[in-house]
Order: structure tokens, then C-alpha cells, then sequence
């Protein structure tokens, strides 16, 4: 599949910076935890990751030791579209922040299969025991049948998004209130306490709350009720309309915007024609019949919008191979190019950037040593120039 070709940044693009952060923060980078058997890409081709908890222990100490600070647990039930193994995702969770000391484990969870009063609880132990470190994922769901499956109702798109959100403020009150309460069309919370509540500090009141989606609907819920907004993968068009839609949703509800994060799948090697030509083989390799199951899946659930504008919509076949469009990114190429691209997306807004590897062991390390300390000296010079002061006016 050919890379697709760079735009240059308008002058829009770089001066669209998050209102809530500063362009000197340090980017921030995640991982997709391979807690589902099949790998990041519905391919044949060689894939030297495996789902189990010792490869993931081994795994979670290797990253947070080259420069992540997050780790995103998968959540599905059963088997689909290449995936026939899974541990579930918040179990798996704990188990990888017992097994490490800094890195911070999001738990994807679907609210239609959870009380948000159980997962509170849950998830305050988790944080008590890890020192502060759990965080939870709130996928609206896009997988139909997990839930006819276990004879819970299916809900339109924009639905689920309501769910969701009233899901996520049912969690923020029962995380920071002695007596939560909620009368909501989806849940109902009578005058209930938790205790021990999560680790809290002035700057981490209660567990962060991450959202994907990337319909209109999504957009919407992230600028009223979460912390954190997760992207499919996309180009730098794509990253500006979002943040332009999110933004605009938190401004209106009276609320700093979410953090940014981005999904890339990232393929850095010492050429960049030894790069492009793993993405070739990626492609080439693809399991057919598994790529386009899981496309009119989650085609069928992004048309139910009521725009018809989500998750997947514009997905070509070699999009979804990587099932959350993580070549759109474009992180593929040597860990110079990367980094420029990386600190490009960074100018935009991007906060953090949650990665997939085909080879994850070896390639987090390589990341580690080859491609964050470029992303690093980057983010330093820009830090000089925007402090430099401006040179004087020539008479």
C-alpha cells in the first residue's frame, strides 16, 4: 500500500494548540496491550507477539523502562474477525500494574455491559493498590453481536453515546461524592458512598477517563464529559476537524477540552524502504475474509449515526487491516522521519499517541532507544525557539 503523501502544515495547523495545555509539555505515549490473540494487524504475516500474561508482564516492564506512560487493555468478549483468544480487559489490567511501577494501565470497558457503580468500585481498588496509576477507556461498543450474544440489547449509534456519557458521569460522581446520586435514562444511583475512594491529588481528582469515536455524536460527548479523547488514526486534516469539534463542544458546556490522543501504528526501520516494504508485506498478507467481516461490522454501526458520519466510514480495505486505521498516521518510515512527523502531529494539539507494533518486544525497545530520543530533542528545540525572544526591528 503507498504511504500516503505528507501536506504541509498551513499556518492554521501550527498555530492550533490546545487552550488546556502547553505546547512545552512533553508528548505522552501509550501502547496497545496485546491482550487479544491475533496481533495489531488482521494479517498472515509474521507477528512475533503473543496474548499471554507472561509475554505481557516481560512486555509492560520493557515499555514504561523506554518512555511509555500508558498501557490501553483491549476489551472484547469473544472470538471475532481474527481475535479467538482474549483475557478480558480489566482484570488483565490490575494484573499489569501489579507487575510494574510507573506505567499507568487503561482498562477499555463497554457500559452496556457493565454498572457503573461495579466498575467504580473496581477501579478504586485497582488504583489504591497501584499507587494511583488505573485508568479506564469507555468504548460505546461497535461489536453487535458481543451483546446479542449475552441477550443485551443492542442500541442505536447515538445512543450508545448517551449511554456512555451518562456512564461516565455516574463514575466521576461516585469517585469524588460521599453520597452520589444519578436519575438517568440508562442508571440510576440512589444516595450511594464508595469507600476506599481512588488515589486523588489536585491535578488527578479521581482515575482519568478515556473515549474514542470519532463520530459527531463522539465528538460532542468527549467536550462534555471526558478526560481524554481518543482518535482513530488520521491525518493532519483529519486531527485538526476533530479538535476543532471537540474543542468547540467543551467551550460550549463551560469545560477545559479533553487531552488528544491518536492511534498510529508504527513501523520504524533503519531505511525507509525496508519500512514501506513491511507495510507492503502487512497488506499483501491480509486475512480477506476476516478484513471485510470486520469492515461491514463496523461500517454497518458507524452508518446508524444520525449524520451517518462514524468510526470507520472512509476506511479502505488497507485501512482496516489495521483495525483502528493506524497507517492513516503515516508513522512508518526511519525513526528520524517519525519523529518529525510525531512533533509535527504534536503542533496540532496531539497530546499523546497510542502506539501498535507488529514485533512488540523488540520494536518498543527500538522505539525506545532510536525513535523517543529524536521526538525528545525536537520538543526541545521548539521550546527554544518559542522562548528565544523576538530579534529587533530593523530601522
Amino acid at each position: 500500500m503507498p504511504i500516503r503523501a505528507l501536506a504541509p502544515l498551513s499556518q492554521t495547523h501550527w498555530e492550533y494548540l490546545m487552550p488546556d495545555s502547553s505546547p512545552s509539555d512533553p508528548l505522552r505515549f501509550a501502547y496497545w496491550v496485546p491482550n487479544v490473540s491475533g496481533g495489531l494487524v488482521t494479517s498472515t504475516v509474521e507477528q512475533r507477539t503473543d496474548w499471554g500474561y507472561d509475554y505481557n508482564r516481560e512486555l509492560a516492564v520493557l515499555a514504561e523502562n523506554n518512555g511509555f506512560d500508558y498501557a490501553l487493555t483491549q476489551v472484547r468478549y469473544m472470538a471475532s474477525y481474527g481475535a479467538e483468544y482474549q483475557h478480558e480487559s480489566t482484570s488483565f489490567s490490575l494484573a499489569l500494574l501489579l507487575a510494574t511501577e510507573r506505567l499507568k494501565v487503561i482498562a477499555a470497558v463497554l457500559p452496556g455491559l457493565w454498572n457503573p457503580g461495579v466498575l467504580a468500585k473496581l477501579g478504586a481498588t485497582a488504583d489504591q493498590l497501584s499507587g494511583g496509576r488505573f485508568a479506564v477507556n469507555v468504548v460505546s461498543g461497535w461489536f453487535k453481536g458481543e451483546f446479542t450474544a449475552l441477550g443485551e440489547p443492542w442500541l442505536e449509534h447515538d445512543e450508545r453515546y448517551r449511554r456512555a456519557e451518562e456512564f461516565i458521569t455516574a463514575l466521576r460522581s461516585i469517585w469524588t461524592e460521599d453520597h452520589a446520586r444519578l436519575a438517568g435514562d440508562f442508571y440510576r444511583i440512589r444516595d450511594f458512598s464508595l469507600k476506599p475512594k481512588p488515589v486523588a491529588s489536585p491535578s488527578r481528582p479521581h482515575p482519568e477517563i478515556f473515549q474514542g469515536g470519532n463520530s459527531t455524536a463522539a465528538r460532542a460527548m468527549a467536550g462534555r464529559a471526558s478526560d481524554w479523547y481518543f482518535s482513530n488514526g488520521s491525518d493532519f486534516a483529519g486531527v485538526t476537524e476533530q479538535l476543532t469539534d471537540v474543542r468547540a463542544s467543551a467551550a460550549a458546556a463551560g469545560r477545559p477540552a479533553p487531552r488528544f490522543g491518536l492511534n498510529g501504528f508504527l513501523i520504524a526501520r533503519d531505511t525507509e524502504a525496508e519500512a514501506r516494504e513491511v507495510l507492503r508485506e502487512i497488506v499483501a498478507k491480509a486475512d480477506t475474509e476476516a478484513v471485510h467481516g470486520f469492515g461491514k461490522a463496523v461500517k454497518q454501526a458507524g452508518r446508524s449515526t444520525a449524520d451517518g458520519k462514524g468510526m470507520w466510514q472512509d476506511s479502505s480495505f488497507e485501512d482496516l487491516v489495521q483495525y483502528n486505521d493506524g497507517f492513516r498516521t503515516g508513522l512508518i518510515g526511519t525513526p528520524e522521519q517519525i519523529a518529525e512527523r510525531i512533533v509535527a502531529y504534536k503542533r496540532l494539539g496531539v497530546d499523546l499517541f497510542l502506539l501498535g507494533f507488529l514485533h512488540y518486544l523488540e520494536e518498543v525497545e527500538y522505539f525506545g532507544k532510536r525513535v523517543l530520543p529524536l521526538v525528545r530533542e525536537l520538543e526541545a528545540q521548539a521550546s527554544d525557539e518559542q522562548a528565544r525572544p523576538p530579534a529587533p526591528a530593523v530601522a
